[in-house]
C-alpha cells in the first residue's frame, strides 16, 4: 500500500488530469493543491509513483500521466462518493415522462440520458422481449387428422408446429383452447406470461389436455425463440471531443468495434453474475479496439431478474466517480421506470 502522501499525490494527479488531459508536473500539483508538501517533494513521490508503476511519463521532458495501475488503485481506493445532483434527478425523471411512451423507449432514452451526463459513449442491452406482445394462436387444419398451430407477436414473428389432432377432438375444441388462451394473453407482453398465467387458463379450459399442452408448449417456443438481446447506443459522436481519439489509427479501431454488435453484446454480459458497478480500466479489457478506453457497467433487474446492463465506454481519462454514482443511481431505479411501463 502506498502511504497516504503518496495517494494524496496519486489523487491529485489523477484529479488534474481528468480534467485537462494534459501531463501533469510537479509544480503544478504544488500550485493548484494544498498537500503542505513542496514542489520537489512532490517531484520525488511523483518519480516514486513512477517507479512503482502507478505514473508514467510519455516523453523526458514531459509531465506524468496515470498509468492502468494508478487508475486502478483510484478506482478501487481513492475515489470520493460523489452522488448524483437533485437537478440531475429531476432531468432523469422529467425525461422519460417527456419521451418515453412504451417499454422499448425506456431502453433508447436511458442510452441518450446516459451519454449525455456522462459524455461518454452509453450501451444498453436490453431483452429484444421487450418488443414482443403477444397477439393470437391459432389452430389450422391440415387435413382430418393434423393441425398447424400458429402463434403470432406484434413483433411480427411467427412459430408453428404440425400437431395430430387426438381422437375424440373436434375442431370446436381446438378454437375453445384458442379462444381462452387469446382472451388471457391478447396483448401481453411475453415476458410477462408468467407460469401462474398459464395455471390459471388451464383451470378455464375444459377440454383435451393434449392440446392445450401443445398450445403452452408453442408459447415456451416462441418465448426462447423471442428472447433475444438487443443493444441500445447514444453518444458515439462524443468521441470527437476526446483528445485521446484525435489520433486517427485510435478512432478507426473503436469505431470498428462500435460496428460489431454482437462482440458488444459479449462485452457487457462478460460480468452478467457480479453485482455492483465493474470497472475495467485500458488494457484490462480483452479487446484490442478498446485498449485506450475504460467501461464501468452495472445490471438492471425486473422483478428481482437481471434482464439487462448498462454501460459507460470512455477514455481511461473518465470522471470515475460521476459515472459509477449515476450507473449506481440507473442501476436502483431503472426497473421502477420499466415497471411503470408495464415491460
Amino acid at each position: 500500500m502506498l502511504d497516504e502522501r503518496k495517494q494524496k499525490i496519486l489523487r491529485a494527479i489523477i484529479n488534474d488530469y481528468i480534467s485537462t488531459a494534459e501531463p501533469i508536473g510537479s509544480r503544478t500539483i504544488a500550485r493548484k493543491y494544498d498537500l503542505g508538501v513542496s514542489s520537489a517533494t512532490i517531484r520525488n513521490e511523483m518519480a516514486d509513483l513512477e517507479l512503482l508503476g502507478y505514473l508514467e511519463q510519455l516523453h523526458t521532458s514531459s509531465g506524468r500521466i496515470p498509468s492502468v495501475k494508478g487508475y486502478r488503485l483510484y478506482v478501487d481506493d481513492l475515489l470520493a462518493p460523489e452522488a448524483i445532483t437533485e437537478n440531475e434527478m429531476n432531468l432523469i425523471s422529467n425525461w422519460y415522462k417527456a419521451k418515453a411512451k412504451r417499454a422499448e423507449e425506456v431502453f433508447q432514452e436511458t442510452a441518450k440520458i446516459i451519454s449525455r451526463l456522462t459524455k461518454n459513449i452509453s450501451l444498453v442491452l436490453a431483452p429484444q422481449l421487450s418488443q414482443a406482445n403477444f397477439r393470437y394462436l391459432q389452430f389450422l387444419p391440415l387435413d382430418e387428422k393434423r393441425v398447424i398451430v400458429v402463434i403470432m407477436t406484434d413483433a411480427g414473428f411467427v412459430e408453428n408446429k404440425l400437431m395430430t389432432i387426438p381422437k375424440g377432438a373436434a375442431v370446436e375444441d381446438l378454437q375453445l383452447i384458442a379462444g381462452v388462451i387469446n382472451k388471457h394473453l391478447a396483448g401481453r407482453s411475453l415476458e410477462s406470461i408468467k407460469p401462474s398465467v398459464l395455471r390459471k387458463i388451464k383451470a378455464e379450459v375444459m377440454a383435451d389436455t393434449d392440446l392445450f399442452e401443445c398450445a403452452i408448449d408453442m408459447i415456451a417456443r416462441a418465448l426462447t425463440v423471442e428472447k433475444k438481446e438487443r443493444l441500445y447506443m447514444g453518444g458515439t459522436t462524443q468521441l470527437i471531443n476526446q483528445p485521446e481519439f484525435r489520433d486517427v489509427e485510435k478512432m478507426q479501431n473503436l469505431l470498428n468495434m462500435l460496428e460489431e454488435e454482437q462482440l458488444l453484446c459479449d462485452l457487457l454480459n462478460s460480468h452478467e453474475n457480479e453485482q455492483g458497478i465493474i470497472v475495467t480500466i485500458g488494457q484490462e479489457n480483452k479487446y484490442s479496439g478498446i485498449k485506450d478506453c475504460s467501461i464501468i457497467r452495472a445490471t438492471y433487474k425486473l422483478e428481482g431478474q437481471v434482464i439487462g446492463s448498462i454501460a459507460v465506454l470512455g477514455p481511461t481519462r473518465m470522471e470515475y466517480g460521476k459515472v459509477m454514482s449515476l450507473l449506481e443511481f440507473m442501476h436502483n431505479n431503472l426497473e421502477k421506470i420499466l415497471t411503470q411501463y408495464k415491460l
